[in-house]
C-alpha cells in the first residue's frame, strides 16, 4: 500500500444540545486511519496495571519494561558438538583431557596441546577460545586430531553476547506473544504487568433486527453484527460488552448511547447513512460529540463515523455486516490496541500474485473477499453478492486491497491482501 499524509479537520465541539447537519470530513482510507491513530493516542492515557501469572499473559500488552536479571548467556558456551581447544594449537593433534556437556561446569583449564570434548550447550572451559566440530575431528582413544585452521572465537557463544545484566529486554506496549513469553521465563519474570483490557460497548441499531436465537420474519435480520464486533474485540485485546438493540426512535438510541459512552470505547453498526431514520449521528452531536470524519473513501464501509463525546471514542459503523467488519479491521481495531495500551498497532499487507484478473472503478479503496493460498503467493477474489454477504467472507480467509489509484490488475500481478 501507498501511504499518504494525513490531512484532514475536525468540527468544534460544540456546546448545548445542538442538531447534527452532517458533511464533517470524507477521507481516504490512509487519512482515516492516520486521524483514528493520532487522536487515539494524543488523548488516551495509560491504562490501569494488572499483574497476572506467566502462563495467563499470552495475547496481553506489557505495562513495564523487563531487564535481564543476568548477563545471557551467563557463561561462554558452544553452540556445537565438538571439542574445546586453543586457537593458537591449530591444525594439530590433541590429548583429551575431559568431557563437559550442558549443565555442567569443567574448571580445569585447558591447557597446550589439550582438548576437552564438550557439547551443545556446555560452558567453555578456561584456556580455550574456539571449538571444533566433531566432523572435522578424528579420534583414536584419548588423542584428537583436525586440520582446521585457527579461527578464536568460533561456535562460541561469548558471555552476555545476548544481552547484559541489567540491559532492558523488551519495553511496554508490547503485545506478549510466544517468544516474549519463552523471554520473561528465561528473565524469571513470573508476575507479569500488563495493562487492563478496555471495556468496549457494543450497539447494533435498527427496527429490523432480532435476536441471533429468534425465528425473524422476511423483512427481519438477525442480529449478527453485535457478536462479530465483539469476536473482533476480544481479538484486538478488549472486553466487550453487548447492549441491547437500539430502535429507530430517538428516545431508545439515546438512553443506549449514554449507557455506551460510560466505557472505554463505543461501537455502533447501523444508523450512520443519510436515511430518513439514521439518527446515531444526531443523537452523539446531543452528548457533545466532536467529529473527526463521517465518510471515507472504501468500500464495504463509506459512511463510516469517528469522533469523541464526554471523553469517550466512538465509531458509527455502518450496519451491513461485511461493512463492519471491514471497517472494524481497518479502523476501530487500531483504537481497541491503542486503548489496550499497545503503541503502534499494526495493519500488515501481504503483496500475493492474482490468479485472475480484476477490475474496478478507481476512487475508492476496497477491501473485497479473497482466498490467500496456505503460503501466502497466491491471491484469488471471492465472488460475492455485496456488503451483505456474510457466507462470501466466511468463505475467505483474506481482503484484497484494490488500491484507488489504479484499475485494473491482470493474472500474475501483485496485489496487496489484508489477512481476516
Amino acid at each position: 500500500m501507498r501511504h499518504k499524509p494525513p490531512v484532514y479537520e475536525a468540527t468544534p465541539g460544540r456546546a448545548g444540545p445542538p442538531r447534527y447537519n452532517g458533511g464533517v470530513a470524507t477521507m481516504s482510507f490512509e487519512q482515516a486511519r492516520a486521524c483514528v491513530i493520532e487522536k487515539v493516542r494524543q488523548a488516551a492515557s495509560p491504562p490501569p496495571v494488572e499483574e497476572v501469572l506467566l502462563h495467563q499473559a499470552a495475547g496481553r500488552i506489557l505495562a513495564a519494561a523487563v531487564h535481564a536479571d543476568r548477563d545471557y548467556p551467563p557463561l561462554s558456551r558452544s553452540i556445537r558438538d565438538g571439542f574445546a581447544v586453543r586457537s593458537a594449537d591449530l591444525p594439530g593433534e590433541f590429548e583429551v583431557v575431559g568431557e563437559v556437556r550442558a549443565g555442567e561446569r569443567l574448571d580445569r583449564e585447558v591447557g597446550p596441546g589439550e582438548a576437552v570434548e564438550i557439547m551443545t550447550g556446555a560452558p567453555v572451559p578456561p584456556g580455550a577460545d574456539q571449538v571444533v566440530m566433531i566432523e572435522h575431528t578424528r579420534r583414536e582413544g584419548a588423542r584428537m586430531a583436525t586440520d582446521r585452521p585457527p579461527k578464536p572465537g568460533e561456535f562460541i557463544n561469548p558471555q552476555g553476547a545476548e544481552v547484559r545484566e541489567g540491559e532492558e529486554v523488551i519495553g511496554p506496549g508490547r503485545r506478549i506473544d510466544y517468544a516474549t513469553i519463552s523471554l520473561l521465563a528465561t528473565v524469571g519474570t513470573v508476575r507479569v504487568p500488563v495493562y487492563m483490557k478496555p471495556r468496549v460497548a457494543i450497539i447494533a441499531t435498527g427496527d429490523e433486527i432480532v435476536p441471533a436465537g429468534a425465528r425473524p420474519l422476511a423483512h427481519q435480520i438477525r442480529n449478527s453484527n453485535a457478536y462479530s464486533l465483539a469476536a473482533q474485540v476480544v481479538q484486538a485485546g478488549g472486553l466487550p460488552l453487548i447492549l441491547p438493540v437500539a430502535r429507530d426512535d430517538h428516545a431508545s438510541t439515546r438512553a443506549l448511547v449514554d449507557r455506551g459512552l460510560k466505557r472505554d470505547l463505543l461501537l455502533l453498526s447501523g444508523g450512520v447513512s443519510a436515511g430518513k431514520y439514521d439518527i446515531v449521528e444526531e443523537v452523539l452531536a446531543e452528548f457533545g460529540a466532536e467529529f473527526y470524519f463521517d465518510r471515507t473513501l472504501i468500500q464495504p464501509g463509506r459512511p463510516t463515523v469517528f469522533g469523541r463525546a464526554q471523553g469517550t471514542f466512538f465509531f458509527g459503523l455502518p450496519g451491513n455486516p461485511v461493512s463492519t467488519m471491514v471497517t472494524f479491521r481497518v479502523f476501530a481495531q487500531a483504537a481497541v490496541e491503542l486503548l489496550a495500551g499497545r503503541t503502534d498497532p499494526e495493519l500488515p499487507f501481504l503483496l500475493s500474485r492474482l490468479t485472475r484478473p480484476f477490475r474496478h472503478q478507481p476512487g475508492l479503496t476496497r477491501f473485497l473477499p479473497a482466498h490467500l493460498s496456505p503460503d501466502g503467493s497466491e491471491l484469488t477474489p471471492i465472488d460475492w453478492q455485496g456488503s451483505s454477504d456474510v457466507a462470501a467472507v466466511a468463505r475467505a480467509n483474506a481482503f484484497l486491497v484494490a488500491e484507488a489509484d489504479r484499475e485494473s490488475w491482470e493474472a500474475g500481478d501483485f496485489m496487496p491482501a489484508l489477512m481476516k
